[in-house]
């Protein structure tokens, strides 16, 4: 290896050790995490049109609910003080999920619902939220402008406030277990309702798109809504028992800043990684330009295979990196056999289809994700029929991915002037893929890849971290 490629290994070496986390994310999560961070400043159009809407909409309701329902002047000012003070600092420990974050905020929110008359409890959750939002400002973490944002995530507490109110105030007894659980999906609709509306005021983000981040932040209320409710017991008879709960957050706190420092070190490594792929593509590149440039035509067919084949998005990123570096083990060939004018004798032959066998051992020295597209390299040559090499694997033992890059690798190749010859015509070459389906290449494959072809619709690989 050279000077640049034996860095590369160490330091992608170095980094393999937490490589678990990295491939605990996929793709689509990463760029998510990332987008969620990149918008704690100022607001957008669209944002801030949400936040008048739905976070303004919120202190109205809040405050008619304050005038509607009765009790409000039986609150005590110290514990609702208190009440507000500790929503403030759970408020501020959020665990990142995907879209968002998930607030442990359900330890202080239940027991408020039984010690606070329930007319004054939007409020507090309210007064709560602005109180923690303006200790984030402060320490510069958020913008000035997200604090009416923050509003949003308020609507949870209309939801139960109305149950409890409809169920007539019930006395807190673990035999209203129906009215809580009620109280609890009513949670969950308002809170639901409000997210959906802000991100597609806001985005156009469909609630489809929206669901599978939204379960798991619902699943961590739901896990925590009977730790409330126990504390709710605790502060029946003394409201400033929801003291109790600090030390549980101070705990929930340390794990979700741990959370946070996988995450950036896995956002970190999933930078690396694809920065060291695109880097020896370069490599490739640089040590035979026509390599280098068939590999990132192969690279814009195999995605847009991937896609019309409905892969995964972390299935996507492989496809991506594979078909980039199914040709690095071409850098350990002679010059000679790799750009001979010509076809290749029997001991050139053997030697060249060494090549994906040492593109294998070089990105295994890498390890990690690289570590793992070299052993889907090693076989991108291998054909439908089990005649092709290394291993001679045939039908669905080889991987997807591989029947995929060879079928693009070779449409490429059929479809690009060589030295020896002209390139083909394309329904020339499509004809080709059509009488080799079921033979060379996968027919399922050959058929995503004619209608990407016949569309026009290759896609770009995204561009290097």
């Amino acid at each position: 290896m050279t000077d640049t490629q034996q860095a590369l290994s160490a330091q992608a070496r170095a980094a393999s050790a937490s490589v678990a986390v990295t491939l605990a994310f996929d793709p689509d999560g990463d760029s998510v995490v990332g987008e969620h961070r990149s918008t704690l400043g100022g607001l957008g159009a669209g944002e801030s049109l949400a936040a008048a809407m739905i976070g303004g909409g919120y202190l109205a309701a809040a405050l008619g609910l304050l005038v509607a329902l009765p009790g409000a002047s039986h609150a005590s000012v110290l514990a609702t003080s208190t009440f507000v003070l500790v929503y403030a600092i759970v408020s501020r420990v959020e665990f990142e999920v995907f879209t968002g974050a998930s607030v442990p905020t359900e330890l202080v929110f239940v027991p408020m619902l039984f010690v606070l008359p329930l007319p004054v409890v939007p409020i507090a959750v309210a007064a709560g939220v602005v109180l923690g939002s303006c200790v984030d400002v402060a320490k510069d973490e958020i913008g000035l402008a997200r604090i009416p944002v923050r509003l949003i995530g308020c609507w949870h507490a209309l939801g139960p406030v109305l149950v409890l109110a409809a169920a007539g105030h019930a006395a807190l007894s673990w035999s209203h277990w129906p009215i809580y659980i009620a109280a609890l999906a009513a949670q969950f609709v308002f809170e639901l309702a409000g997210i959906v509306a802000h991100e597609w005021i806001a985005r156009r983000t469909k609630p489809s798109e929206l669901a599978p981040h939204l379960v798991r932040t619902q699943l961590v209320d739901a896990a925590l809504a009977p730790v409330g409710l126990t504390l709710a017991f605790a502060s029946r008879g003394n409201p400033y028992a929801v003291l109790l709960a600090l030390p549980l957050v101070g705990l929930l706190d340390v794990f979700a800043r741990e959370r946070r420092a996988r995450i950036d070190n896995a956002l970190e490594l999933s930078t690396a990684y694809r920065g060291t792929a695109f880097l020896l593509g370069d490599v490739v590149e640089a040590d035979d330009a026509y390599t280098g440039l068939h590999s990132r035509d192969v690279v814009e067919l195999a995605v847009a295979v991937a896609d019309e084949l409905g892969l995964s998005p972390r299935a996507r990123r492989d496809t991506e990196f594979v078909a980039l570096l199914h040709d690095i083990g071409k850098i350990r060939m002679p010059s000679e056999i790799v750009n001979k004018p010509g076809a290749l004798d029997a001991d050139e032959r053997a030697l060249m289809q060494t090549h994906t066998i040492e593109g294998e051992r070089m990105l295994e020295r890498i390890g990690g994700l690289l570590g793992a597209v070299g052993r889907v390299v090693r076989s991108c040559h291998e054909r439908w029929d089990g005649g092709g090499y290394p291993d001679g694997r045939a039908g669905e033992e080889i991987p997807q991915i591989a029947r995929i890059v060879m079928c693009c690798d070779a449409f490429s190749a059929m479809t690009t002037d060589r030295s020896y010859r002209k390139a083909l015509p394309l329904p020339t070459a499509i004809a080709e893929l059509r009488a080799n389906a079921g033979t060379q290449f996968d027919p399922e494959v050959v058929a995503a890849l004619i209608a990407v072809v016949e569309r026009g619709g290759r896609a770009r690989p995204a561009p290097a971290a």
